[in-house]
């Protein structure tokens, strides 16, 4: 079930522009991360953890979402977008082609996140720092075959 937090409202509905970013909390503390999001113009976060839990303070899911409206920035959950490989640690190409063979087999995946990213500047949400570690990175190549357009890790 995804969770909808709404934040006053100054996404770009409609807009042919609206631009994909990718990014990872690790290492960067709550105030950092929102003022990236910030500069970047992202207007939604879309997180794309299957549990969205952090030890990390203020990245758990309630917590988040709070931070995230209080900065303007809606806070959406789409849990069927989470790794279910993502305990493989020690291989992470293994870790990563098992999830692109997850997303084959469930397209309906790909389709809910594409609607949670539509017509804002959305950023898919992980832990990782590094996008090419994560499999928020191959998900976002594979919405970029299904809708072209471009994709920035923050």
């Amino acid at each position: 079930m995804r969770a909808r937090h709404q934040a006053p409202a100054r996404h770009n509905r409609g807009v042919p522009g609206a631009q994909l970013f990718t990014i990872g909390y690790a290492g960067k503390t709550l105030a950092d991360f929102l003022a990236q999001l910030g500069a970047a113009g992202v207007t939604r976060v879309v997180d794309v953890r299957a549990l969205p839990l952090s030890r990390k303070k203020g990245f758990s899911k309630a917590a988040l979402a709070e931070a995230l409206a209080a900065a303007g920035i809606e806070y959406v959950h789409v849990r069927a977008a989470g790794n279910p490989f993502r305990e493989i640690k020690d291989d992470t190409e293994r870790c990563l082609a098992l999830y692109a063979g997850h997303l084959d087999a469930h397209p309906e995946v790909i389709a809910e996140v594409e609607e949670a990213v539509t017509g804002c500047n959305a950023a898919l949400l992980c832990y990782e720092a590094a996008a090419a570690e994560c499999h928020r990175s191959v998900l976002a190549r594979r919405m970029v075959v299904a809708r072209p357009r471009r994709v920035e890790d923050l």
